[in-house]
């Protein structure tokens, strides 16, 4: 692995010299997409600044991670900061300099951008409470953190067609989407791991094959090693619209490509020798000032009892996945000196607090008092085509229009459920599994292009129930804060709450929606 390091940090010259090509206009912005994401980095839209994605496998942020984000924050006057669905961190609106010196201090802390982008492996995603969540099957975490070192070392090795998502879910709630994504490990109650592949969001998505079924968790190399040959000998190097791995698919059949994988696992099987034994992550802390019931409850659904007894989780979800740059500075300042204490950022932009003791959860409650109140709070959205190049929308100005609007009617807690919403159709936001989900595009209205969202229902993501949502409509941007004004006052009238309200007659949520739909 050192050497492999120092391979990518030799790398960071030849980026920064593409970088001052690029920004002196000597390269075009899509061959500089082309070579940049590789390194985690893009040009935004208008080509004036830059973005960076920091890897956190399995969205793990320790203490001296969190302090080099603080850190880069300070030194640079990093102003914008995102969490994205993939659970890691971006930085935006950097100069050329910024982006080319933070990811060269990254090393440092061992964040490596190599391959958070472009058509490379990208962040492993694991279950963001894995290891302490209450009723989970196993600790998934110490497999994914392998997963990812391997992964790391294929960026140099293979040319793969399109990146490559892999993925570890520790429970039915299948945060992670390990069921349909392009390669997924999901925990079994014995022990074992299912395994799923092919799968993936965006256009034309597709729910995951199921290739293996309880496999030993010491094995989970040589499946992803066999994701990664069929890839490449079944992957559509011609074009980009089809070279994700769910259309292999569309090529193959879905008995074709259950066959080609377990082809290639025999052959990968009969070479080296990638079984990986590994120590489960223990938490050393001691409990203190052990909450009561009453307790818990008087301080709200953003604090979780851990499966350790008197550790508890706590959930900040700042609005839209974008926290103030400052916040991280006041976190840091909170947990410094607080024991075994690490951030879990998760595939809805929340991010854990993971095992404190009673007198620590006030703490850090008080200092994330920012974070959304309810669940309709949590909803999700991409960054959204103010930076990104190829989105249509501005997805995280829709989502602060739509709060704004629906937080003078005061609504009850789940009246309303967490939407999603993605710029365009490649569901950055996670659109199609969302309980309601809308994805940015155009209308034109009386000869008029007007900013519009196509609306998705009755997406699920968890285990057993997965389904993309429906697209009933569209409507237009400036009209989405009265539709879920109307949603939140039918579903209040009759004092429940949305999910209770759908069940019962999913049609007058149609006829609702109607109302909006150009």
């Amino acid at each position: 692995m050192e050497e492999l390091l120092k391979e990518f940090r030799d790398d960071l010259k030849e980026f920064r010299e593409m970088t001052d090509k690029f920004y002196a206009k000597e390269v075009t912005a899509k061959e500089y997409k082309g070579f940049s994401g590789g390194f985690g980095s893009y040009a935004q839209k208008g080509g004036k600044a830059s973005m960076l994605r920091l890897r956190l496998p399995g969205g793990r942020l320790d203490r001296e991670k969190l302090k080099f984000i603080v850190d880069s924050i300070e030194d640079y006057g990093i102003e914008k900061v995102h969490f994205t669905t993939c659970q890691t961190v971006q930085f935006h609106n950097l100069s050329a300099e910024a982006v080319c010196e933070i990811m060269e201090k990254a090393f440092d802390v061992g964040i490596i951008t190599r391959g958070g982008g472009g058509d490379f492996p990208r962040n492993v995603m694991v279950s963001p409470l894995s290891g302490v969540e209450e009723g989970e099957y196993f600790d998934v975490m110490p497999y994914a953190l392998a997963v990812s070192d391997a992964l790391l070392g294929l960026i140099k090795t293979v040319r793969l067609p399109r990146k490559l998502k892999v993925c570890f879910s520790n429970s039915p709630a299948n945060e992670p989407h390990a069921t349909f994504r392009d390669l997924g490990f999901v925990a079994r109650p014995n022990g074992t791991f299912d395994v799923y592949s092919a799968g993936g969001l965006g256009n034309n998505p597709r729910m995951g094959v199921r290739v293996a079924k309880q496999i030993s968790p010491s094995d989970v190399l040589y499946y992803v090693r066999a994701m990664v040959e069929t890839f490449v000998a079944h992957g559509n190097y011609e074009s980009r619209a089809k070279a994700r791995t769910r259309y292999m698919q569309e090529a193959l059949g879905v008995d074709g490509y259950r066959r080609a994988y377990l082809e290639k696992l025999e052959l990968v099987k009969a070479g080296e020798d990638l079984t990986i034994h590994v120590s489960p992550c223990p938490v050393k802390k001691t409990p203190r000032g052990e909450l009561s019931s009453d307790e818990l409850k008087e301080l709200g659904s953003r604090v979780l009892p851990q499966k350790q007894k008197g550790l508890y989780a706590l959930a900040y979800h700042p609005i839209g996945g974008v926290p103030q740059a400052s916040k991280f500075a006041e976190i840091y300042e909170a947990v410094k000196d607080m024991e075994e204490v690490e951030l879990r950022l998760a595939p809805d932009e929340t991010i854990y607090f993971i095992n404190l003791n009673g007198d620590e959860v006030k703490k850090v409650l008080s200092i994330t008092a920012d974070s959304a109140k309810n669940l309709f709070e949590t909803s999700v959205a991409c960054i959204g085509a103010s930076i990104c190049q190829v989105g249509l929308r501005d997805s995280q100005g829709a989502l602060w229009q739509i709060i704004k609007e629906v937080r003078k009617h005061d609504f009850a807690d789940r009246v309303l459920p967490r939407i999603h919403i993605s710029g365009c159709t490649s569901s950055c936001g996670t659109h199609q599994i969302g309980t309601l989900g809308f994805h940015g595009g155009v209308k034109r209205v009386n000869n008029v292009v007007e900013p519009a969202f196509t609306f998705h229902v009755n997406g699920s993501d968890r285990e057993g129930e997965e389904r993309f949502g429906q697209q009933l409509g569209m409507m237009l941007e400036k009209d989405l804060p009265a539709f879920f004004v109307e949603l939140g006052q039918a579903v209040q009238a009759e004092n429940t709450t949305y999910d209770q309200w759908y069940e019962k007659e999913p049609k007058r949520l149609k006829k609702i929606a109607e109302k909006y739909f150009v």
